[in-house]
């Protein structure tokens, strides 16, 4: 029995998820007719959320191997082909022997670091460290992939991330793996839309022309109204269309955040009663006093150019043109080009996003909370 049908984290069953019907339509047609896709949005839209859900159906699980990396926290070509092929070993683990046994023999540069538990199953105790050629490693799990006796669907989370990689041309070393892997298809996932645009849109990146194209934009929200009022309905509660059109607006239809405070009014709100408009507030405010310490060490850490740039960003709310004499001027900063640095520092650290030339604060939460304690 789930206590909470508003999940903020990972993914349930289609009866906790919500719409995405004609995404999810696209996305199993453009994947199950051999085509790879990059799938483009901001920040907790649902990108992770919509790929589970297609590894859910019945027509995927049967059919194919599915593999889900994130690499998000990967710095290095290293960490990447570690993450890659942890997920492939974990994924094929209960697959069966024949299954598990065909990737470890792919795995030549590997093999002697690979353990078994008592039962005889594999476990990845591979370090970091026992990969010394990373290239090398790379070439033989996609040598699995074209080998393995069904077809593989790898989808790889943040894929954004590559770019930062040190070797320098890992697009181009993917870009040609891929091409000669006729047995996968791959789904490329990715938030920093400027960045993914650029890599498969710009005719001189390695991914030019390879793959379709799908922005994930928000749920619609007579959508999110039907979903919200089933559920709480189904608890015998009873929710205020008003209460959904608010946080939809307020939060402008990004799925994350508006899960997380239904989550909380639906937590806060008895059988039998209902939860109102002015429950909003007390949701937030729940929030908040919950991040309030997190939010007071990140702010603390920032250097203090980044900060003054931080919080007149937050000032703006959708800020443009902020290297401008006037928008320095406005909010007493140091000069364009301290301004500019300023920028890249908090680019680099996803403190805030620019899109069509437009600069917000990431976290929505933490711009509400630096709203609230320190403007």
């Amino acid at each position: 029995m789930i206590l909470n049908p508003f999940t903020t984290s990972g993914y349930i069953s289609p009866e906790y998820f919500c719409d995405r019907q004609t995404e999810t339509e696209n996305l199993l047609r453009q994947i199950t007719n051999g085509n790879n896709v990059a799938m483009i949005s901001t920040r907790r839209m649902g990108k992770t959320g919509l790929i589970q859900h297609c590894f859910h159906t019945a027509q995927l699980k049967e059919n194919y191997y599915l593999f889900l990396i994130d690499i998000y926290s990967t710095k290095t070509l290293r960490d990447f082909v570690y993450q890659l092929g942890k997920t492939i070993l974990e994924v094929l683990k209960p697959k069966g022997r024949r299954a598990w046994e065909l990737f470890l023999g792919s795995l030549a540069s590997l093999r002697t670091s690979v353990s078994f538990d008592s039962s005889g199953m594999p476990t990845w105790s591979i370090e970091l460290g026992d990969i010394h050629s990373p290239t090398l490693t790379l070439d033989e799990i996609f040598r699995y992939l074209e080998q393995a006796d069904k077809p593989c669907i790898v989808a790889i989370d943040e894929f954004q991330q590559v770019r930062n990689y040190p070797e320098g041309n890992i697009e181009a070393v993917l870009r040609t793996h891929i091409q000669h892997c006729k047995n996968a298809r791959f789904i490329f996932a990715g938030s920093q839309r400027h960045l993914m645009g650029d890599m498969f849109i710009n005719p001189s990146r390695p991914f030019y022309q390879s793959v379709s194209i799908m922005h994930l934009a928000a749920i619609d929200m007579d959508n999110y109204h039907t979903f919200a009022q089933h559920h709480f309905e189904a608890a015998g509660k009873i929710i205020e269309p008003e209460v959904i059109t608010l946080l939809y607006q307020r939060f402008e239809g990004i799925t994350w955040y508006i899960q997380k405070l239904l989550n909380i009014l639906f937590s806060i709100t008895v059988p039998g009663e209902t939860c109102r408009v002015d429950s909003v507030d007390t949701a937030i405010r729940l929030v908040l006093e919950a991040y309030d310490f997190t939010y007071s060490e990140l702010l603390y850490q920032i250097p203090e150019k980044q900060k003054e740039i931080l919080i007149a960003i937050c000032k703006e709310g959708k800020a443009q043109n902020v290297t401008s004499a006037r928008f320095v001027k406005k909010y007493r900063l140091p000069s364009g080009s301290s301004v500019q640095a300023a920028l890249k520092g908090l680019l680099d650290k996803d403190f805030i996003t620019k899109e069509l030339g437009i600069y917000q604060v990431y976290d929505r939460f933490f711009a509400l909370w630096l709203e609230r304690r320190i403007l």
